[in-house]
Parts: C-alpha cells; sequence; structure tokens
C-alpha cells in the first residue's frame, strides 16, 4: 500500500465546522436543542444566542461564569427554569449587555466568546455591535450585519460546530427545525485549553476577561494546584473561583481586581 494522495487531503470526520442559522420562534430553539442532542451532538458543542429568554426576569449587567458555578447553576436547573428548560442543557450560560442590540442571553463556546469579546470587539465597536465579534470569530460581514439585525429583533442565533462529513445533515435539521439564514464557516469557536493552565493565554475567555493581572496568577496557582490533588477540571475550576472571591473585591466594571489580602 502507497500513501500517494493522502498526506494532504483533511479526514472529514476530524475537520471541524460551524453550522448557524436564525429561529424567529422561543420555543424552536427548545425543539432543535433536543433534536440535536438526539443526534449525537455534545451540548459542548450547541450555541444560543437572543434577547427574549429573559421576558419575566430583569436581570442587569453580567452573570459570569464564576456566578454560574458558585450558584450552582452549572447543571442548568436554575438556567432551565428562568430561560427555558432546553437551553438549561446547554454549558457556559450568561448574560452580557451589547450596545447597540441590548442585554443578551448567550449559551455555549459562543456565549463565552462574546463574553470574551465583550472588553474587545463589542466594547469598541462604532455602532457594528455584535457584527464587529462575529467577524472576528470568522463570519462574513454581511452574514454578520444580518444576524445582528435578525437578534436585535428579537430572534435567535443556534450555532453546532461538528465534523466537515456532517454538515449537510446538521444543515437539513436545522432546516427542517425552521431555521433560516443559513450559513456554514470553517472557523470553530475558540476554546479553554484542558490540563494545566500554563499562562493567562490559556484561560476561556469569559474567565479571563473578568479577571486582573493578579487575580489571574492567582486563579491559575489554585486551579493548578487542586487539578494536580484531585484530577477533576470543574473541581479544580470551582476550587479557584473560591480563593479569587476571597481574596479579591469585583470593582465598578465587574472584574475581579481588588485585593482584600492586608500586608
Amino acid at each position: 500500500m502507497t500513501a500517494t494522495g493522502t498526506a494532504s487531503t483533511p479526514n472529514l470526520s476530524t475537520v471541524e465546522r460551524t453550522v448557524s442559522a436564525i429561529f424567529k420562534q422561543r420555543e424552536q430553539i427548545d425543539n432543535v436543542i433536543r433534536r440535536l442532542l438526539d443526534r449525537g451532538i455534545s451540548r459542548d458543542h450547541i450555541s444560543v444566542i437572543g434577547k427574549n429568554f429573559h421576558s419575566e426576569t430583569k436581570i442587569a449587567g453580567f452573570i459570569t461564569k464564576r456566578d454560574v458555578i458558585l450558584g450552582g447553576l452549572r447543571q442548568g436547573g436554575i438556567f432551565g427554569s428562568i430561560f427555558g428548560s432546553a437551553l438549561g442543557l446547554l454549558t457556559g450560560v450568561g448574560v452580557l449587555f451589547v450596545p447597540f442590540v441590548g442585554t443578551l442571553v448567550a449559551a455555549g463556546p459562543l456565549g463565552a466568546a462574546l463574553l470574551g469579546a465583550a472588553t474587545g470587539a463589542i466594547a469598541g465597536s462604532a455602532g457594528a455591535g455584535l457584527v464587529s465579534a462575529f467577524v472576528a470569530l470568522g463570519m462574513p460581514e454581511d452574514k454578520a450585519a444580518v444576524y445582528q439585525t435578525r437578534i436585535e429583533a428579537g430572534e435567535f442565533l443556534v450555532a453546532v460546530e461538528v465534523p466537515a462529513d456532517k454538515t449537510g445533515e446538521i444543515q437539513l435539521l436545522l432546516e427542517s427545525a425552521g431555521g433560516e439564514e443559513m450559513h456554514i464557516s470553517e472557523t470553530t469557536l475558540p476554546r479553554g485549553r484542558s490540563g494545566q493552565i500554563e499562562d493567562p493565554s490559556h484561560l476561556s475567555p469569559e474567565i479571563r476577561s473578568h479577571l486582573s493581572e493578579d487575580a489571574q496568577r492567582t486563579f491559575i496557582a489554585n486551579y493548578n494546584e487542586e487539578l494536580s490533588k484531585s484530577g477533576d477540571e470543574g473541581k479544580a475550576e470551582q476550587h479557584a473561583w473560591d480563593v479569587v472571591c476571597q481574596q479579591f473585591e469585583q470593582d465598578e466594571n465587574g472584574i475581579w481586581s481588588k485585593s482584600t489580602m492586608t500586608v
């Protein structure tokens, strides 16, 4: 046997694509999330953002990953009751305010990326709002503008990361569930690094964006210490947040930066 022609040919079962679509109704989101999960898509690979998940619960500012962990929301119980049962099945649910768009609920890796972008592309945009963040994540500007307009109007974005050989299947699933403005991107969303954290660049965006440099160092040291003991990343993350909350206070921007340690 020879390897001719195989070296430059990617394996479509390992190359990932992001399939995204807009949905008009909140009820459609519940249905499409459950259908994706039933199809074997990991909840860690499903993202949803929208404005109208919290019509009965007014929330201002950010709900950060720290709040999710320390508040016991990680399992989705409280988010399930506030934002809809299916949304509570996803990871990284958070709330953020986006200029020119309003308060959004964002879940999954897209939510984490947007939380990380909140002090970057979004905050620095001169009228672009979500468009800047979507473009930074690899979406064409014209499609990003359409998505922002429809989210701003109260509709919902669903994005799913899947192997390239499953993009057609997932596109059909989203379309059959009522999805519109379909888009397939070769870019997948940034993720936090697993295992020991060597420096702040390895922190997930939503964690890094809510910690000062001192707090980042404290988080990393305590995360690595607990991970070496337990081998449990979730436990290590919660321990690191506990220590940060003991040693720092949030400033007016919601950043954990004010040390409570006496010298």
